[in-house]
């Protein structure tokens, strides 16, 4: 059975579908890409054994082959080489691929589907909609407080709790703190679940700034979720979550403000000359007055004044300044606060006009 189809009816979906792909996969099949024809339906999909992503490409006329699996980086890499609206023909026999288009000509080796893996079938436990624009939100602003490849590997993810109509993303690494809140129009149960760091990534490769509506398919250990034409699956870590509410209401006492982009800029500034290591900056707090001073081993010093809205003891604070700037960089707004008590504790960073983004994080003890 021959398979007529144009290079660009392919092109995106299998590039969405090789991120996935590990260089060193533990199992050889894992480099493969299963591919089924049915009726008007193409469909690939691609495992690492912790995520699966499935791509549907809709078809003009009506086919039926057997299930088979092909490399996926070959494939794709033959793709994307072949000129622009190149028509491919695709063959299958004698446990060979063979391409053909124009005057190319390729034959690559397959291996058989039934030793295909993929993700076991589960009982779906929650089912929701949610735009793709919301979802992207709620990851993209906590990201960055993820931690990578901690000994405690719950923290290696993303916590989303659900409950009643809001969804909140929450991310540490143990030395920061990022929330992110969304209300939604559906009411659901009360549920935690842990998105591990390389599903967080991928599926965010997957989702736009759009309106369109997505299905969550939660269950024990896996999401799933459907948008457009990809179904993208992903086991969840199994872990308790630091129970982040403990730190997240506590009593600050003292309180500055200031414009968001004006202190943007003073921290890129004095991040210049920062310890590369160390990545600390002073912040010394006074009365309607904010210096930012940081320095390096070369002993060259970047110190910046910025006026502020503070009226508390004076108090000088030591924080990592790329935790400041990756919040700085994710909150879009006017002004933004900084909530504190006393050189040593935490502090609580926030867009004064909207509670949706809060960010924590612990002062650097010299």
């Amino acid at each position: 059975m021959k398979l007529i189809i144009k290079r660009e009816k392919l092109l995106k979906e299998l590039h969405q579908i090789n991120n996935i792909i590990s260089n060193k996969p533990s199992l050889p099949i894992l480099n493969n890409l299963l591919l089924n024809i049915k009726d008007y339906v193409l469909q690939f999909t691609a495992t690492d054994l912790e995520i699966e992503i499935i791509t549907n490409i809709y078809l003009n006329q009506k086919y039926k082959i057997e299930s088979i699996t092909i490399p996926a980086r070959k494939f794709y890499d033959i793709c994307r080489n072949l000129p622009d609206n190149s028509i491919l023909k695709l063959e299958f026999y004698d446990n060979k691929l063979i391409i053909k288009s124009n005057k190319s000509y390729f034959s690559i080796s397959t291996l058989p589907s039934i030793n295909f893996p993929n993700i076991n079938i589960w009982k779906t436990k929650i089912n929701f909609f949610i735009s793709q624009a919301t979802l992207k939100y709620l990851i993209e602003t906590t990201k960055f407080s993820m931690a990578q490849q901690d000994i405690r590997y719950y923290l290696n993810g993303i916590l989303f709790e659900i409950k009643e109509k809001t969804i909140r993303s929450v991310s540490t690494d143990g030395h920061r703190l990022s929330i992110c809140s969304v209300k939604i129009n559906e009411l659901l149960p009360h549920h935690f679940m842990i998105l591990p760091r390389k599903g967080v990534i991928e599926l965010l490769r997957l989702l736009d700034n759009s309106e369109t509506l997505i299905e969550l398919q939660i269950g024990n250990n896996n999401i799933r979720i459907i948008l457009n034409n990809i179904i993208f699956t992903s086991k969840l870590i199994d872990g308790n979550f630091p129970n982040y509410k403990q730190i997240l209401y506590k009593n600050y006492k003292k309180t500055l403000e200031a414009p968001c982009e004006l202190l943007k800029q003073a921290f890129l500034r004095t991040a210049i000359l920062s310890n590369k290591k160390l990545l600390v900056t002073k912040l010394f707090f006074s009365k309607n007055q904010l210096k930012i001073t940081s320095n390096n081993i070369e002993q060259e010093i970047a110190e910046e004044i910025i006026d502020i809205i503070y009226n508390d003891v004076d108090t000088e604070i030591h924080l990592n300044i790329n935790y400041i700037l990756d919040i700085l960089n994710t909150i879009k707004s006017k002004k933004i606060q900084f909530l504190f008590n006393d050189a040593y504790s935490s502090v609580l960073i926030k867009n004064p006009e909207n509670n949706n983004l809060i960010y924590i994080v612990m002062p650097i003890r010299l």
